[in-house]
C-alpha cells in the first residue's frame, strides 16, 4: 500500500511516542542508535509497524 506523505508522518510519529515512552523495538537495534525517530523509520522502511491506515471514501 502507497501512504501519502500525511500518512506516513503521522505513522512514523506515533511509533516514535511509543519508542520514547519504553515500547520495544521491532527490528535489531543498530549499534549507537538512540534516536526513537531514526528507529521509527528504519521500522518503516522494512514495514514491520502494526499500524493499518484505513481510508474513509
Amino acid at each position: 500500500m502507497e501512504y501519502t506523505r500525511f500518512e506516513k508522518a503521522r505513522i512514523i510519529g506515533a511509533r516514535a511516542l511509543q519508542l520514547a515512552f519504553g515500547a520495544p523495538p521491532l527490528i535489531a537495534v543498530p549499534e549507537g542508535l538512540h534516536e526513537p525517530l531514526t528507529l521509527a523509520e528504519l521500522e518503516f522502511n522494512k514495514g514491520v509497524i502494526p499500524i493499518v491506515v484505513i481510508r474513509s471514501q
